[in-house]
């Protein structure tokens, strides 16, 4: 059995694609087929070969040059589209103003961005594909291993974003840092959830999260969880932060026959789909329960009664992602940075403010 695997590369040289071809048992030419999107290629080789380049950490560029080595003008973004099923596009709110900022001040700075979204959690392949044509790459949550990035990261700078994780660095490397950025999940949680308590008096309240993996959905559980640790009931449930996986956490409250007088949900799609279903119900908002939100997408104005909600600074993020990356494209020999920017509270009537 072909034992090395992509760890091994880190430290010692940079894979080629004979050596995946080696470890996947198939012709170079076949590898190149199937990096190349080729259909005619048998699942199960397929398979074999995204393994390898997986497992060996291959990273394919132009003309298989070291990166290092030359300048493409080109920033990367991947980010995962999972809910492409759903038929509702919610993830297509956040996302687009994170890539409308990124593509704002890439432009000032004189590069181009190549945006890629991944069907599947996990992907490798695509961040290894998009690491093979970009100066600097950022990576959202949930896109691929933390371990194969910090592997892209030994060629181009890289900047997580929304991942939770706290600096990386890898030591056999100076200056091969990769930067978080995020957002202060768990204050803005715990902002909303303090005013729906201590303004409004709700006792009872409970919080849909979003996927169990979602760090950004993790934070917030956390300062729900600050909030109401003296409440007399705070329970939780998950959602998927779609507007579909919202009205199904919303069904369910209502099918147990108790229904909380508010409810905190992990992001703004998840609200939409939780308030439809309570006023599809005959239940008032925010008369009978109170919705609240997080990240402050433009469809939460035009609810009715409008969304109280936490607005993160999203344009922001894919601004502040440039400036990081182009720090580090530039030379410069920086620590790993973890930044955080800040949220703010937006009161309308989904909670009972006028």
């Amino acid at each position: 059995m072909y034992a090395r695997t992509w760890r091994d590369f880190l430290v010692r040289d940079k894979p080629s694609v004979y050596e995946v071809a080696r470890y996947a048992g198939v012709s170079t030419a076949t590898v190149s087929r199937v990096l190349a999107g080729h259909e005619r290629v048998l699942p199960l080789t397929r398979d074999k070969v995204l393994n390898a380049v997986t497992e060996l950490g291959y990273v394919p560029s132009g003309a298989a040059r070291d990166l290092a080595a030359r300048r493409t003008g080109v920033l990367g973004l991947c980010f995962p589209d999972l809910d492409q099923d759903e038929g509702e596009g919610d993830a297509a709110y956040w996302y687009d103003e994170v890539i409308r900022g990124m593509e704002r001040a890439a432009r000032r700075s004189g590069y181009a961005v190549l945006i890629a979204a991944s069907h599947h959690r996990d992907d490798s392949r695509l961040v290894l594909s998009i690491a093979g044509r970009c100066d600097g790459l950022v990576v959202l949550a949930r896109t691929a291993p933390l371990a194969m990035i910090e592997h892209v990261a030994t060629r181009i700078p890289v900047v997580l974003l929304a991942t939770g994780e706290g600096p990386v660095v890898d030591r056999g490397r100076p200056g091969r840092a990769i930067d978080n950025l995020a957002v202060a999940n768990e204050t803005g949680a715990y902002q909303v959830t303090s005013h729906l308590a201590e303004v409004h008096g709700y006792r009872d309240v409970c919080f849909i999260a979003g996927p169990h993996d979602s760090p950004d959905s993790a934070r917030r559980l956390d300062g729900f969880r600050r909030a109401t640790a003296g409440l007399d009931r705070a329970v939780v449930h998950h959602g998927d932060f779609t507007t579909a996986g919202g009205r199904r956490a919303a069904e369910r409250i209502i099918a147990t026959g108790r229904v909380p007088r508010a409810v905190v949900c992990a992001n703004d799609q998840t609200a939409v789909g939780v308030m439809a279903a309570l006023q599809q119900s005959g239940l008032s908002v925010p008369g009978d329960v109170a919705v609240t939100g997080f990240d402050g997408i433009q469809l939460g104005r035009h609810l009715r009664p409008s969304l109280t909600t936490v607005v993160q600074p999203m344009a922001a993020l894919g601004d502040t992602a440039v400036a990081m990356l182009s720090d580090r494209i530039g030379g410069a020999e920086l620590p790993p940075r973890t930044v955080e920017l800040p949220v703010r509270l937006e009161l309308r009537g989904s909670c009972g403010c006028p």
